[in-house]
């Protein structure tokens, strides 16, 4: 009868420490998540992933435009300017590439201004078009457009999608607690944020469009 008192005993204190210690390392792990032991590194590969597809959708934009300048060529051959300033955009914008896990504030703001050179010269481009009805009954040329419209969506909401997790990171980074274990652990600096620029702003408030 000692030896079951004994062991009940003995059985209950185990108990206690097994559930003393489990309640320890869930309040532990939660605290942990609170303080932005996750959350951290979670949010900027968010931002890296984010702007990985911005790239993608340029991308997909400029390889659209050479098709979509011959079709123009063969409709407005006397547009050779308007011509030339697209593919010299176009030239510009796809020569500097960017690493999402290594961009620089200077680096994006040169992209940045690469990709908004190209959209003006896309932009006037489409106004020269209006003026050659037969260019817009061209099915290649309805095509491109259909193609066009559409990735600049997909641009607008990945550049959309990358401004907000570029806003949750520096969040993360800059506003107790979680911030404090930024600065004892992982030292990253606040990021850039994509600065949209007039145009951008437009497409960002309404539905984007492509007109031709």
């Amino acid at each position: 009868m000692k030896f079951k008192t004994e062991f009940s005993s003995h059985f209950n204190i185990f108990n206690a420490f097994s559930f003393k210690k489990a309640a320890l390392m869930l309040m532990t792990l939660s605290f942990l998540s609170a303080c932005g032991m996750q959350s951290i590194p979670q949010a900027k590969n968010s931002t890296e992933a984010s702007l990985a597809e911005v790239s993608n959708q340029y991308k997909r934009r400029a390889d659209l435009i050479p098709n979509l300048v011959n079709v123009v060529k063969g409709y407005a051959k006397h547009e050779e300017e308007t011509l030339v300033a697209v593919t010299e955009a176009r030239a510009k914008a796809t020569a500097i590439m960017i690493d999402p896990s290594k961009v620089n504030p200077e680096q994006l703001a040169q992209y940045q201004k690469a990709q908004s050179g190209l959209t003006q010269a896309l932009g006037k481009l489409m106004v020269v078009s209006e003026k050659y009805p037969e260019l817009k009954a061209d099915q290649n040329f309805r095509d491109l457009q259909a193609q066009l419209e559409g990735t600049e969506n997909r641009i607008t909401v990945a550049r959309q999608r990358y401004i907000e997790s570029i806003k949750e990171f520096n969040n993360l980074v800059t506003v107790p607690p979680t911030s404090w274990t930024n600065s004892v652990m992982y030292h990253f600096e606040k990021m850039a944020q994509w600065e949209l620029n007039p145009t951008e702003k437009t497409t960002a408030e309404k539905a984007p469009e492509v007109k031709f």
